[in-house]
């Protein structure tokens, strides 16, 4: 269960996908000028995310690592289908999962909500080539995501935490067309300066997953203090006593 909570908060504040590594920038900027249209994208986001992590996490497991078709035959020790490497095929599999949902979210924002697909335009179907939806299930190979579990966790964390950015720097970018912000920084300007900021502001939550592992660490360095006093201590016993037994011997001797 604290493995779950650690990962979800992670990938919303420390390891957020637009003030952390900065992908996804391109809709992250075009459609972050109004609140609702922000809120649509993100929400289609955290379902194309909530999907395709744990099948392509599926799909890693059982068909693209080394080893991984030895269940077709039982073959092991790299025989068989065991020796067969796929891994080459990452990146076309992965980005055929993402077109599929794609897809399948565009038909259903076009059928359910056709204002909210008019107002979204040519970037709902651009999220099948979204660098943050395929980094998501890139990030998810390359950090060996252990279970079907943690993959679904991460996926729906990682969309949250793309969906909590843009929804931000809509209600910002609303609010700051009635400020006077200096003719050189109108439009694209101010909100890189926005986002550079709010990204510095998303770097203080990494202090949420670390304060305890110091506290760890410095229990730790007082136990070895106080095991090398005590042995220290006990070193300096028997040189004492191995001295009188010297004397004691010399003594006997005259």
């Amino acid at each position: 269960m604290i493995e779950h909570l650690e990962l979800f908060f992670k990938s919303i504040f420390i390891d957020n996908m637009v003030f952390a590594v900065f992908l996804g920038m391109c809709s992250y900027l075009a459609v972050s000028k109004k609140v609702a249209t922000a809120v649509g994208l993100g929400a289609a986001v955290i379902f194309v995310l909530a999907i395709t992590v744990p099948l392509n996490w599926l799909l890693d497991q059982y068909l693209l690592q080394p080893g991984a078709l030895s269940w077709i035959d039982g073959s092991s020790n790299g025989e068989g289908f065991s020796g067969m490497d796929l891994g080459f095929l990452s990146f076309i599999m992965f980005i055929a999962t993402i077109a599929t949902m794609v897809q399948l979210v565009e038909i259903v924002v076009e059928k359910f909500s056709p204002s909210l697909y008019n107002s979204l335009g040519i970037f709902l179907p651009l999220i099948a080539v979204n660098c943050a939806i395929l980094g998501g299930s890139l990030f998810m190979q390359s950090r060996e995501i252990e279970t079907f579990g943690l993959a679904v966790n991460y996926g729906i964390s990682s969309g949250i935490g793309w969906f909590l950015a843009i929804l931000a720097i809509a209600a910002i970018r609303e609010k700051i067309r009635y400020s006077n912000v200096p003719a050189p920084l109108r439009g694209l300007g101010i909100t890189f300066i926005i986002t550079g900021l709010m990204g510095i502001g998303f770097l203080s939550f990494g202090g949420m997953l670390t304060g305890g592992d110091e506290e760890v660490k410095e229990e730790k360095t007082a136990s070895v203090e106080i095991s090398t006093e005590e042995d220290t201590v006990a070193l300096s016993t028997v040189e004492t006593s191995e001295e009188k037994e010297l004397a004691n011997n010399t003594k006997i001797t005259e």
